[in-house]
């Protein structure tokens, strides 16, 4: 069974952006969630996946992913999926960890959080000056929720 186990942080500053490694481009969009799932259609780049995450708050979830067609999941945003939530996602590396820093666009531009994904929910990680409040237990900053209540009309 595959478990996610994810932290999601605010950031303080963009003292990050010296750091970035990668940048890529991610579009993605829900067909359906309800109180104990979602499922999600994602385009990165040239790849796509299917992606159907348990609907519990904090920071470990099941998780399971398929890669599908990228034709196929553009047909699924544009057809099955409700709004489209954009970002660029950066790439960090700091000690020892990959941390993802999501840049949205679109109606949750302004929007940035940066995640790390664990091994174990009570690991330890060094925290770089970067990083803010954590919000992980705070459904708002989902993806599935940004997609039905953007950032924008908070």
């Amino acid at each position: 069974m595959a478990r996610e186990i994810e932290r999601k942080f605010l950031l303080k500053n963009d003292g990050w952006r010296s750091s970035v490694h990668e940048s890529r481009t991610l579009r993605q969009g829900y067909l359906c969630g309800n109180t104990r799932a979602s499922v999600r259609v994602r385009i990165d780049g040239d790849q796509a996946n299917l992606n159907i995450k348990s609907a519990t708050l904090g920071v470990e979830r099941l998780e399971f992913e398929y890669p599908i067609p990228a034709e196929q999941a553009r047909v699924l945003l544009a057809e099955l999926a409700g709004e489209v939530v954009e970002k660029t996602r950066h790439e960090v590396r700091y000690e020892g960890h990959l941390w993802e820093i999501d840049e949205f666009v679109g109606d949750n531009a302004g929007l940035i959080v940066a995640e790390i994904e664990l091994e174990d929910a009570d690991e330890a990680f060094a925290r770089p000056d970067w990083l803010g409040a954590e919000v992980s237990d705070d459904p708002r900053y989902y993806n599935s929720e940004l997609a039905r209540h953007p950032y924008s009309r908070w």
